[in-house]
């Protein structure tokens, strides 16, 4: 079963190591311990990427690279890893950008907004720089070439 299905277990074992490893990497960039970076999207590996990198190279391993269920999850692994570093990364920015012009307001009008939309916190961090989306790449095909050879 696991022989058989590797490509999948390959995939949700990248994904749960890069989120498992994002504190750590904050810790090592930062010094401070943030936990709660394992259930966050955003940052360092790109867990998205890992995913769609060790499913894509585990079918290529184990199907052929010329196969057409190959072609597909490249396909798939190419359009979520530019969503991870583009779209959802300038939609980010695009909070933080929003949230700035908020405050700018309220304060040149000195007054604060009662209406409740203004009072929700939005998550700024969506997406991925590329060396984010990189080192997910990484820990993906890692993983995708023990789980093959390893087996």
């Amino acid at each position: 079963m696991i022989k058989t299905m590797y490509p999948f277990w390959s995939a949700i074992l990248s994904a749960v190591l890069a989120q498992l490893l994002k504190p750590i990497v904050h810790y090592m960039k930062t010094g401070k311990w943030n936990l709660w970076l394992i259930k966050d999207s955003g940052g360092m590996p790109s867990s998205h990427t890992a995913l769609v990198t060790a499913l894509a190279l585990s079918v290529g391993l184990q199907e052929a690279f010329s196969s057409t269920i190959f072609a597909v999850t490249a396909a798939l692994a190419v359009i979520v890893i530019y969503d991870a570093a583009n779209v959802r990364y300038y939609s980010g920015q695009n909070i933080k950008v929003t949230q700035q012009l908020v405050k700018d307001v309220q304060e040149e009008l000195n007054t604060e907004f009662t209406n409740p939309i203004y009072q929700i916190k939005l998550k700024d961090v969506l997406g991925h720089k590329w060396m984010e989306v990189v080192g997910g790449g990484i820990l993906g095909a890692f993983v995708a070439i023990v789980f093959h050879y390893g087996l």
